[in-house]
């Protein structure tokens, strides 16, 4: 067992937690933590800080607020998800997909106000936060696995390409506009021959040292050197007086605390937003929560996740921030700085918090074009190409899927791109739930044993017999699927049919439907001459078709009996029930 192994098993508590220190994580790693993990976490949490300052101002611009509250949702977000996550190396600050969302959405609520803008984004994360409590005391953590990865896929591309479009004005020193991708796309097209030639070189130079540092200094906050840089261009040279836009003056100091100015009621539309922040945000941080638990041999707890991200946006909401999550990328800088413990996190709240109160003046002279590179890289990451090729190779019903999330978030916008993401999972649950696959058995040569005679061809079907297994519970949304594709195959099948069996070792639960619908088989069997007789039942399958009469009808529904005993009857003469019969159509 290696030394991470056994730091993992430690923090884990060797068991099962319950009580007031289930819902509060540093009862449990706090016990176990190490001294000199201290300085990890320290080193781990300024590097943090120094990769979360330049991203949040970057990703503050996204959501139309002023850059330091993006600052403010890793001052805050991170120090407080600390006391209740689960997860060791998340970091908790703004992302790009909730920074467009709630920027694009509360732009048509606020009306222009820059206040009213603040005020809703706050309130947003207020809402997030009840939501997220809620979602805890009820346990609807299950939830988020009804999110198709194959969605999030689309979504995030889409996301990924709308968060881009609208950071290449800025690159190329222009004005752009636009409420929608093409609309935005038409307009910086013809916006370009206005381009400030000096801002794109500057902003192109920033990009590839930004790509460059991902790529050659993987883990270090490469962005924070560009930052720097650029602020030492722009304040020693003349290049200020060429047209850059630049950041400007920051508060200096923490934030207030206090509550959103506004109320639920004084906002339409504030719920739905706050649901789908909830949505990008939960995927996202328990993705990455459990990339990152899996690589250092531990779990998360989903529910508790719930929890720590209630408290994270909690938090937000009262220190003039906007919705948080946990993010891959910067979840990877904290974990590769040797992050240990959320106590990292705590590390880099307090770096932060120094930076606010002692040198924000020397963000003043930052240019925007260097945030929109920041921006730009970032997003990159969201596009998955390899993945979207491999889902083409593998399956291209869910490539198509994927693409309408794609497509939704393009046409749409991202708000309504989440929900037609949302639409489309569940769409896609209910129709693979409805429409189970129905395998036709056949004996595997040499062998007592079935399988489904389509997947293995040289499977031997048995003469006078029909056996079906369906691959799936037995329920009333999907009986009339597998009625028909049995009867579609009793119309098919040449020569004399005596007995037909359904092997129900697939199918852990049948209700009440499902129940009729194979009396309702053997019936009108029955009155052809075929016998039908039901196989592997499980103990609950078998009570409620008892229950229903069955077993008096069709014989003995037992656990032991199989399909080859039961074909064993037949061709021993025993068990064909009545004579052989043509088949007719079933009315």
């Amino acid at each position: 067992m290696t030394e991470e192994t056994r730091s993992a098993g430690e923090l884990a508590g060797g068991g099962p937690v319950r009580g007031w220190r289930a819902a509060f994580p540093p009862a449990q790693w706090l016990a176990a933590y190490r001294p000199q993990w201290l300085a990890q976490d320290a080193i781990a949490g300024v590097t943090l800080a120094a990769y979360g300052i330049p991203v949040s101002l970057a990703y503050a611009s996204l959501a139309g607020l002023p850059p330091q509250y993006g600052i403010y949702c890793y001052l805050v977000g991170g120090l407080f998800y600390a006391l209740f996550g689960s997860s060791r190396q998340l970091a908790i600050g703004p992302t790009s997909a909730i920074s467009m969302l709630v920027g694009v959405t509360v732009a048509g609520m606020a009306q222009g106000d820059p206040g009213r803008w603040a005020d809703i984004a706050a309130l947003t994360a207020l809402v997030m936060a009840a939501m997220c409590v809620l979602a805890w005391l009820l346990r609807l953590s299950s939830l988020v696995n009804f999110i198709s990865e194959t969605i999030l896929l689309g979504f995030k591309a889409g996301a990924a390409l709308t968060i881009a479009l609208t950071q290449l004005p800025k690159l190329f020193g222009v004005q752009g506009g636009g409420e929608h991708f093409f609309e935005r796309i038409v307009i910086l097209g013809g916006q370009l021959p206005d381009t400030n030639l000096a801002v794109l070189a500057f902003g192109l130079v920033a990009l590839a040292l930004l790509l460059l540092g991902e790529k050659l200094l993987p883990g270090l906050p490469v962005a924070l050197f560009v930052v720097v840089i650029s602020i030492i261009v722009l304040s020693v040279t003349p290049l200020g007086d060429l047209g850059f836009k630049v950041v400007g003056a920051l508060p200096q100091g923490l934030p207030d605390f206090h509550a959103p100015g506004l109320r639920v009621r004084d906002v339409d539309g504030v719920i739905p937003l706050a649901v789908a922040c909830l949505l990008l945000a939960y995927v996202e941080s328990v993705s990455a929560a459990r990339t990152l638990a899996q690589a250092n041999g531990y779990e998360i707890d989903p529910r508790q996740e719930l929890l720590g991200l209630g408290a994270a946006n909690l938090a937000a909401a009262f220190c003039q921030a906007y919705p948080v999550a946990g993010g891959l990328s910067q979840s990877s800088v904290n974990d590769k700085a040797g992050a240990k413990t959320p106590l990292a996190l705590v590390w880099a709240s307090v770096t932060i918090g120094l930076c606010l109160m002692y040198l924000t003046g020397l963000l003043s002279n930052l240019p925007n074009v260097v945030l929109a590179a920041i921006v730009l890289v970032a997003v990159k990451g969201l596009i998955d190409i390899g993945e979207l090729r491999h889902l083409w190779r593998v399956s291209r019903f869910e490539f198509s899927v994927s693409m309408v999330a794609f497509a939704g978030v393009l046409l749409l916008g991202i708000l309504n791109g989440v929900m037609v993401a949302v639409v489309v999972s569940i769409l896609l649950i209910i129709r693979r739930a409805a429409h189970p696959h129905v395998a036709f058995l056949g004996r595997i040569p040499g062998t007592r044993s079935y399988s489904d005679i389509e997947r293995h061809p040289d499977n031997e079907a048995v003469p006078g017999a029909l056996v079906f297994r369906v691959e799936a519970s037995l329920l009333y949304f999907n009986v009339e699927h597998v009625r028909a594709a049995v009867w579609q195959k009793i119309r098919s099948t040449t020569g004399a049919l005596k007995l037909v069996i359904c092997d129900l070792s697939t199918s852990p639960v049948v209700d009440l439907a499902g129940a009729r619908m194979l009396a309702t088989l053997h019936a009108t069997l029955e009155a052809m001459g075929i016998r039908l007789r039901l196989v592997a039942a499980h103990a609950a399958v078998r009570d409620i078709l008892r229950a229903e009469g069955l077993e008096e009808r069709v014989g003995h529904v037992g656990r032991r009996g199989s399909v080859a005993d039961v074909i064993d009857e037949l061709q021993g003469g025993t068990g064909a029930g009545a004579p052989a019969a043509q088949i007719t159509p079933a009315k």
